[in-house]
């Protein structure tokens, strides 16, 4: 399996152009007109949204015409399956990382994270690997909940354990 340039140019340009929709239209509960005192707080975030979103359209169409008219040379690849592999590895924990910080809070998706990634592809011993998440979501408890008094989401820990 491999990724072709061209498709990662319009995943490109689909992902910005959503981002520019995104804001033009979150904008637009703000107000985007001008008012007797200026600009409504929506007015720039709405043009910047307009500008992104025209800037990625154009971007895929340019793409699509070069690749009309250049064809197969346009095709090149721009991941090799050991790459996408690479690529994975890497993003699919992290991806795993962010759904278990949001249901089980982040000390707990933080060690685990660390235990895996340190496991798995820093071929730690598992011991280690374990004693590394663990100090790790130690340590961040120690720095932002008492030295900096920054309380961090803790999932259900925070009622099981009567935090807060």
């Amino acid at each position: 399996m491999h990724i072709r340039r061209i498709h990662m140019e319009l995943v490109a340009a689909t992902l910005t152009a959503g981002i520019g929709l995104l804001a033009a239209t979150g904008s637009l509960d703000l107000g985007v007109g001008w008012e007797s005192s200026g600009p409504q707080p929506g007015y720039f975030p709405f043009y910047v949204g307009l500008i992104v979103l025209l800037a990625s359209v154009a971007s895929a169409a340019q793409t699509l015409l070069a690749l009309r008219r250049h064809g197969q040379k346009r095709q090149e690849i721009f991941l090799e399956a050991e790459q996408v592999r690479r690529l994975a590895s890497f993003f699919l924990p992290m991806a795993i990382f962010v759904v278990v910080a949001i249901q089980l809070g982040l000390y707990v998706g933080s060690a685990l994270y660390l235990f895996y990634v340190a496991w798995r592809q820093g071929r730690y011993h598992p011991f280690a690997a374990v004693f590394l998440g663990l100090g790790f979501a130690v340590a961040l408890y120690l720095i932002f909940e008492i030295v900096f008094q920054i309380p961090l989401h803790k999932g259900p820990l925070e009622n099981m354990f009567g935090v807060y």
